[in-house]
C-alpha cells in the first residue's frame, strides 16, 4: 500500500496536492461562509417557519456539496500522508494527527447530517419548536468546532509541506 502511494504521490502530486487543498477549501470555506454569512442573513427573516425552511434548505444543500469533499479529502490524505510520513519522525505524528483531525471532523459532519435530517422531519411534521432545537447545535457548536478543526488541520497541512 505504501509503495503504490509513493508511485502515486511521485506521479501526480501536483494534482494530490491541489484536489486535496481544494477539498478543505469546499469543506471549511462553506462552512465558515455558513457561519460568518449565511447564518446571520437568515435571522433577518421575520417569519420563524420560513426561516427555519430556508435554514433545512440551505444546511441540506452545503452538506450535499461537502460530501464527496470530504471523501476527496481522505484519499488525497492518505495518498500524501503515507508517501512524507517516515516512521518516528515529526511528520508520521503530524500525519496521524491529520488523520485525527478528518475522523473528528467526519463524525461531527454526520452527527450534522444527522441532527439536520431530524428537524426537517419534525418540521414537517409541524413541531418547529423541535426542529429548532435539534438545529440550534449545529449552529452554535458542531460548525464552529469543524472550523476550527480544519483551520488546525490547515496548520498542520503546511507544516507536512515544509514552510
Amino acid at each position: 500500500m505504501r509503495g503504490l502511494a509513493v508511485e502515486l504521490f511521485a506521479d501526480y502530486a501536483f494534482f494530490i496536492v491541489f484536489f486535496h487543498v481544494l477539498g478543505a477549501i469546499v469543506w471549511i470555506g462553506g462552512m465558515i461562509g455558513m457561519r460568518i454569512a449565511v447564518h446571520p442573513g437568515l435571522q433577518h427573516i421575520e417569519d420563524p417557519r420560513q426561516r427555519l425552511a430556508r435554514t433545512l434548505e440551505i444546511v441540506r444543500n452545503l452538506f450535499a456539496l461537502v460530501a464527496p469533499f470530504i471523501v476527496l479529502i481522505l484519499l488525497t490524505g492518505l495518498v500524501m500522508g503515507l508517501s512524507v510520513a517516515v516512521p518516528g519522525t515529526p511528520e508520521e505524528t503530524a500525519v496521524f494527527v491529520k488523520y485525527g483531525i478528518w475522523g473528528a471532523m467526519t463524525g461531527n459532519y454526520l452527527l450534522m447530517v444527522r441532527r439536520r435530517n431530524e428537524a426537517e422531519r419534525r418540521f414537517v411534521a409541524g413541531d418547529l419548536a423541535g426542529a429548532r432545537e435539534r438545529m440550534a447545535p449545529i449552529a452554535n457548536l458542531m460548525l464552529p468546532v469543524n472550523i476550527a478543526l480544519g483551520v488546525l488541520a490547515l496548520v498542520l497541512g503546511i507544516f507536512l509541506r515544509g514552510f
